[in-house]
């Protein structure tokens, strides 16, 4: 399998060197060549655990590294997770939910990060390199992509979130790690500011192959290709008879609902992709209009979703527009130098398969009560704005809500929510006093820029 860039201009690589080239080097990402089709698979692949789901899907887009050693990869990955089904799903009256926070920082990222981390150890032990990751984070990348390599030799990590728009439980998963290898950043602006100097960097071919720059976001497609696991999990834990079902995701960056776009592009039968939005409807507003317009970012309950600029759309954008590269360029150029783009309405009809529609802090906050007290369920508020879309839509189909996070990541909204200190978790009431450390940055490439020169591994 070989790796080419949505803007076209990249040579067909490997998967090993489209995961440490990260984000495609003329500014666009990088897709597979195609998606291959397991339609067929579905029935024999029913009573896979998710260990052996993985290895089935990535050996489709994993041909450069050999099974066995694969096979060791995907086993090292998830042996840190809390519950043996990895990503199990708990049926409730009218919905299910896919809990994705048992991984070792309570969050999805876990899920994709684990893996990455050790594929970079593993790719830079081959190659006796070195790598300086960059990361910007909204809340739960930025922990679960420090957890999957600190400590490791060759790999130092520098994470930016925004100051103060973060949980202060989110906050501290990340500062209280104090590996010589991990470097945090608190960036006075939003994610989107945190982003912009990321991709600004990576943009830089000179400055990112000096000092050796690699990606965990969700622009380095290992992490898209290990979000499409759990798809195929959950419909072996929900589906009967091959039936359809669909899938309500809520959505920040676009990547995890891309996952779900892929699965059902190789043959999963999926109905409908619900994306979920909050206040922060650019997305939804796309695909209910074919508008991609910018707005001001609000900061809400669900800060992971609290995004204008969803990195991952243009991954999407490249199958909406049937895989022309020039248009993918045209469009987002117009985008980056007015911050809106019209979509033809011709285009659009590609989509189907994607719905969406927004939710607000007061709806989410009365579907996290009426869940806690109707079933003795607690949704952490980005779960609870998925949840509420999904009963909205009430699609005629089962649908499958993804729980993005433990509800213990965000104690105040969970008390918002239903007068009561619901919200615990051994793992973070351990970190409470913990010595942190992290480095004011502020909202300027150059300054950050300066500050991981200072630190690079070279």
């Amino acid at each position: 399998m070989k790796y080419i860039s949505t803007r076209g201009q990249v040579e067909p690589i490997d998967f090993k060197d489209a995961v440490m080239m990260g984000m495609a080097s003329d500014g666009g990402l990088l897709i597979p060549e195609n998606f291959p089709n397991i339609a067929d698979k579905i029935e024999s692949w029913k009573n896979h655990s998710f260990q052996e789901l993985a290895f089935e899907i990535f050996s489709l887009y994993i041909t450069d590294i050999p099974k066995d050693e694969l096979k060791t990869l995907i086993d090292k990955s998830y042996a840190t997770f809390d519950h043996e089904l990895v990503t199990p799903v708990t049926k409730l009256k009218d919905l299910s939910i896919l809990e994705l926070f048992h991984g070792p920082t309570l969050a999805f990222k876990d899920v994709a990060l684990q893996f990455l981390g050790n594929l970079f150890e593993y790719i830079l032990r081959e190659r006796n390199g070195q790598l300086n990751i960059l990361g910007a984070t909204s809340g739960d990348t930025g922990s679960a992509a420090i957890q999957g390599v600190r400590g490791k030799d060759n790999i130092n990590i520098f994470i930016m979130h925004p100051e103060g728009k973060t949980s202060p439980l989110q906050a501290l998963q990340m500062t209280s790690v104090l590996e010589k290898n991990v470097f945090n950043i608190s960036v006075e602006g939003s994610f989107d500011d945190c982003q912009g100097i990321m991709k600004e960097t990576f943009s830089d071919l000179d400055f990112k192959n000096k000092y050796n720059l690699g990606a965990v976001n969700s622009v380095n497609w290992a992490r898209i290709l290990a979000q499409t696991v759990y798809y195929f999990h959950a419909y072996n834990q929900v589906a009967e008879n091959g039936e359809k079902i669909s899938f309500s995701v809520p959505t920040g960056n676009f990547g995890d609902i891309f996952a779900g776009y892929i699965a059902k592009s190789m043959g999963l039968p999926v109905d409908k992709l619900i994306l979920a939005t909050n206040e922060n409807d650019i997305l939804a507003r796309f695909f209910n209009s074919g508008t991609y317009e910018m707005n001001s970012v609000n900061f809400t309950i669900s800060p992971a979703m609290d995004i204008q600029i969803a990195s991952n759309f243009e991954r999407f954008l490249y199958f909406l527009v049937e895989k022309n590269p020039e248009k993918v360029r045209e469009i987002m150029s117009r985008f980056k130098e007015t911050g809106k783009v019209v979509v033809e309405e011709s285009l659009m009809k590609n989509n189907t398969t994607l719905v969406s529609a927004p939710s607000n802090t007061e709806k989410t906050l009365k579907t996290i009560k009426k869940y806690w007290l109707d079933e003795n369920y607690l949704l952490d508020p980005h779960t609870a704005v998925g949840v509420n879309v999904a009963e909205e839509f009430n699609l005629a189909t089962k649908t499958v809500c993804l729980s993005t996070a433990h509800p213990a990541k965000f104690p105040d909204a969970i008390k918002d929510a239903t007068g009561e200190d619901l919200a615990t978790h051994p793992t973070l009431e351990a970190l409470k006093g913990a010595e942190t450390r992290c480095h004011k940055g502020e909202n300027n490439i150059a300054k950050i820029q300066e500050y991981l020169v200072e630190n690079a591994l070279r």
